[in-house]
């Protein structure tokens, strides 16, 4: 066992058993919502997992330990904390832990440290990308190397609307990750259900999805698998109202000088103030949806 990592009791039984575990991250609750909607809604998820039959592991770094199963006392801690607390990518992770510091987890530290706790699903709300404007400012997500990287399948609604949809579907193609549609075959975009992309598979249960992923496994092919699962139909956003705000909110971030890992957290906050707060709604349904998605999957790979 990795001498920085340290798992809950509850996961670390889970997974001596063979149970079905899920990994959570942790910037949803520092950076993603406000306090106190952040901690109802990370435990709301951790809920939701448990009543589709696995165990929630919400991954953390606290005073430089990798945590992979959070107490609610360190999720208010996070949710408190807020954006005090490092966002964490794989590059900041050395110098969190040698300082012994606190660090919020990305999608790409998520996986790195569920795949060193041998947890193979993670629900998360949507994943990094290319950003708008990549090709001139070479933005682009970490969360997609450690797609091709990383032997883990995220559970998400799709690439966040803020980002280029084209250009990521096309940066995943040529990394290999299969970017696998739940019931669909268009690529959801994070607060609806549309964005005009296709993606490489539609496949309609969690145990086609368990399926396929232990067939990677079985391989030994490297890299994860991207499940794009769409928001439910009552909680998605007319995309017109959505990507206005979206416009609206990169063109601010632009005039401001907003760039690197401060874009996200910015965007998401003005989109939100831009819907009246529908999509911080959206958000946390979506989120919900994909808990759910995660936990039966997890119990069929678990089979």
């Amino acid at each position: 066992m990795n001498k920085y990592l340290s798992l809950s009791p509850e996961v670390e039984q889970a997974l001596k058993e063979g149970k079905p575990v899920v990994a959570l991250e942790s910037t949803i609750i520092s950076h993603g919502m406000p306090y106190p909607q952040n901690v109802e809604t990370a435990l709301k998820v951790e809920q939701t997992i448990r009543d589709n039959g696995a165990v929630p592991a919400t991954i953390a770094i606290i005073g430089g330990k990798l945590k992979a199963g959070c107490t609610p006392e360190e999720i208010e801690y996070l949710g408190k904390k807020g954006q005090a607390i490092t966002k964490a990518s794989r590059r900041d992770m050395p110098v969190l832990i040698a300082r012994g510091q606190d660090g919020a987890t990305t999608v790409t530290t998520t996986m790195i440290i569920a795949a060193m706790a041998g947890i193979k699903i993670f629900a998360t709300g949507g994943i990094g990308g290319v950003h708008r404007g990549a090709e001139t400012t070479m933005d682009i997500s970490a969360d997609l190397e450690e797609l091709a990287q990383t032997p883990v399948m995220v559970i998400c609604a799709g690439a966040k609307s803020i980002l280029d949809l084209g250009l990521t579907l096309e940066y995943l193609e040529t990394k290999g990750v299969p970017v696998i549609g739940y019931g669909t075959e268009e690529l959801p975009a994070f607060y609806t259900r549309h964005s005009g992309f296709k993606v490489d598979y539609r496949l309609d249960t969690p145990e086609e999805l368990a399926a396929a992923f232990q067939a990677k496994i079985d391989m030994g092919l490297k890299g994860g698998m991207l499940v794009t699962n769409p928001i439910p139909e009552q909680y998605s956003m007319p995309a017109d109202v959505i990507n206005k705000a979206i416009d609206q909110a990169i063109e601010e971030s632009k005039r401001q000088g907003i760039h690197g890992k401060e874009t996200t957290p910015f965007l998401l906050a003005k989109v939100k103030e831009l819907t009246g707060g529908d999509s911080l709604a959206s958000n946390i349904q979506l989120v919900l949806n994909n808990a759910r998605l995660a936990a039966k999957t997890a119990a069929a790979l678990a089979k």
